[in-house]
C-alpha cells in the first residue's frame, strides 16, 4: 500500500509540512507543521496548521503521528497545537538528546527536555501509520539528529537535501558535519530509483516556483551538491566554503529554544506573559 501525500508550503520560513495518509477516512501522519511568528511583534498564530488540521479534518483522517524531521532553526513546530486538536503522538529521533546538550548551556534546559516528545526513534527503527509500514533514517549531517522518515515508495528527507537545483542543507550548526551528511545522502540515494522524496523546503533559484517533490533518480542525476560523480572530498570543500558565507536563520534563537522542547512554548509567568530568552553573544 503506497501514501497518499498533501503538501502545504509556508512561504515565509519556505518550509514544506505534510499530511501521509492511507486513504480518506484513514489513518494519517503530519510532517514537520508550522507555527507562524512573526519576530518583530512576538506574536505567534496557527494559519499554517489550521490549513493542514482543515485538510485531515474534511478528509476524516485519524492522526497517529506528528514526526519531526529534526528540531528546526527556521520556524517554530506547530506539532503540541495539531496534538491537542487532532490527536496523535509527537515524534523525533532519539539523537535529539545530543542537539539538547549541545544547546543546554546557551537556553539553561534541563537535559530531560527528550521527555516532552512521546516517542523517540532509534535509528532505523520501524512503524506503522495505519496499514503503512514506515521506518525512520538515521541522516545525521545537517545536525546530529536528523531523521527521514520513509513510507511505502515516498521518503521525508527533512533537511539532507533540497531540490536539485539548490543541492543541500548547511552543516554547520553543532555537531553538523559535511561528510556526515554526504554518508546520509547518498544512503538516501542509494534507494530504488523511482522513490519520491519530499524536501522539507525549497528556496526556488529565479525563473521557477516553489517544488517539493522529485525522485532518487532526479537527485543523483542533477543535485548540484550530491549528484553521482560528486565525491565526498569534492562534496565536503564546496559545503564548507558555502556554508562560510550563510548568515544564522532568522529565527533559530526563538526556534530552537521551543523545538527542543517538543514544540512547546514555556510557560506563562505570574503576569500571565510567555517570554522567550536571547542569549547575547553567545552563538
Amino acid at each position: 500500500m503506497q501514501p497518499r501525500i498533501q503538501a502545504f508550503f509556508d512561504r515565509t520560513t519556505a518550509t514544506v509540512s505534510y499530511v501521509v495518509y492511507e486513504e480518506p477516512g484513514g489513518a494519517c501522519a503530519i510532517v514537520d507543521p508550522v507555527l507562524d511568528f512573526d519576530p518583530k511583534s512576538g506574536r505567534t498564530s496557527t494559519a499554517s496548521a489550521d490549513a493542514v488540521a482543515a485538510f485531515v479534518e474534511g478528509q476524516a483522517l485519524s492522526v497517529e503521528w506528528l514526526l519531526e524531521t529534526h528540531a528546526h532553526a527556521d520556524h517554530l513546530s506547530a506539532a503540541p497545537y495539531l496534538k491537542q486538536r487532532l490527536g496523535g503522538k509527537v515524534g523525533i529521533g532519539a539523537p535529539i538528546r545530543s542537539v539538547q546538550r549541545a544547546f543546554s548551556g546557551i537556553f539553561r534546559h534541563s537535559l530531560d527536555r527528550a521527555a516532552q516528545f512521546d516517542h523517540l526513534f532509534e535509528p532505523d527503527e520501524a512503524f506503522a501509520i495505519g496499514r503503512l509500514q514506515a521506518r525512520a533514517l538515521h541522516v545525521p549531517g545537517h545536525t546530529p539528529a536528523d531523521m527521514a522518515y520513509q513510507v511505502g515508495d515516498a521518503v521525508f528527507v527533512g533537511d539532507t537535501m533540497f531540490m536539485p537545483d539548490v543541492g543541500t542543507a548547511r552543516c554547520d550548526f553543532p555537531g553538523g558535519s559535511a561528510a556526515t551528511l554526504y554518508q546520509s545522502a547518498r544512503r538516501i540515494l542509494a534507494l530504488p530509483e523511482a522513490t519520491r522524496l519530499f524536501m522539507c523546503h525549497d528556496y526556488p533559484p529565479a525563473g521557477r516556483g516553489p517544488a517539493w517533490k522529485c525522485t532518487v533518480a532526479d537527485q543523483r542525476a542533477r543535485n548540484i551538491h550530491i549528484r553521482d560523480g560528486m565525491t565526498e572530498e569534492e562534496f565536503v570543500g564546496l559545503r564548507t566554503k558555502r556554508d562560510a558565507t550563510l548568515e544564522m536563520p532568522t529565527l533559530i534563537l526563538p526556534a530552537i529554544q521551543v523545538n527542543l522542547n517538543a514544540g512547546l512554548l514555556p510557560e506563562a509567568e505570574e503576569n500571565g506573559v510567555r517570554y522567550l530568552k536571547i542569549p547575547l553573544n553567545a552563538l
